[in-house]
């Protein structure tokens, strides 16, 4: 079975009929828009966010009340049913966006899942100090750390704490391959193994599950035995459906 699929099929177990069926109805649609900057994240201290870059986007789906939200690089509205939600053939990254911010809602307000919306202000500065510090806590015989995605005050954090010699990162985005933040020199996505197998740690942005990159680096966690620690709201629901560990100090 594929990685979405294994999503789908998780969600089609966990939700009961009655909700299935109330889902179909106008009443239960789910309404997705994509959020401004501002909306997603509020004022933080730092400029250099992909967010408030134009590089990446928020999107949040309201479900029933329950709020999920997703970074994607392919924004975009969507109004219809969870049944359609759940047909979505997502074959682009606007379809899987739509789908795990979907879920992410939907898991929410079934009470699976918390920490589905983004920190704001301050806070996100704070939660690379507060990553850092949980990580020595958690793992203390670990010396080095890989992070999956740049998120610039994780990134910060984590530095600072372990040194930038002992940092490893990755991105998708062809601009930052190659330069330096916080010191660290961000490594192309197709150094992800190396990256694995030289960190004793790994921390991957939830960005996974809407990139369509999850099942390649869930598969190297399986090979390389090494601690994986999901952050972020988008991985809330294919942490929760892989079991995997997720930390999301800030998130609401």
């Amino acid at each position: 079975m594929q990685g979405y699929d294994v999503l789908k099929d998780k969600a089609l177990k966990l939700i009961n009929e009655n909700l299935l069926e109330e889902s179909v109805s106008v009443e239960s649609s789910v309404q997705l828009k994509v959020l401004s900057p501002e909306e997603a994240i509020g004022k933080p201290d730092r400029q250099d966010y992909p967010l408030l870059k134009g590089k990446e986007f928020m999107i949040e789906c309201r479900f029933k009340g329950a709020r999920g939200q997703a970074f994607t690089d392919q924004p975009g509205n969507f109004k219809g049913t969870l049944k359609d939600v759940l047909a979505l053939p997502l074959k682009n990254n606007y379809e899987r966006a739509i789908f795990v911010s979907t879920l992410n809602a939907l898991f929410r307000f079934l009470g699976k899942i918390n920490r589905t919306v983004h920190c704001k202000n301050k806070e996100p500065k704070l939660c690379g100090e507060t990553v850092a510090q949980w990580l020595t806590e958690n793992f203390p015989t670990a010396k080095r750390i890989g992070i999956i995605g740049l998120q610039p005050s994780l990134l910060e954090g984590i530095s600072k704490k372990f040194g930038p010699q002992n940092v490893l990162t990755t991105d998708m985005n062809p601009e930052n391959i190659g330069t330096q933040k916080h010191d660290v020199t961000v490594l192309p996505e197709t150094e992800v193994e190396r990256l694995f197998s030289e960190s004793d740690v790994v921390m991957a942005t939830g960005s996974i599950f809407a990139n369509g990159t999850f099942e390649s680096v869930i598969k190297l966690f399986e090979a390389k035995k090494k601690p994986l620690i999901i952050y972020g709201v988008t991985g809330a629901f294919g942490a929760f459906t892989f079991n995997l560990k997720r930390y999301c100090p800030y998130g609401k």
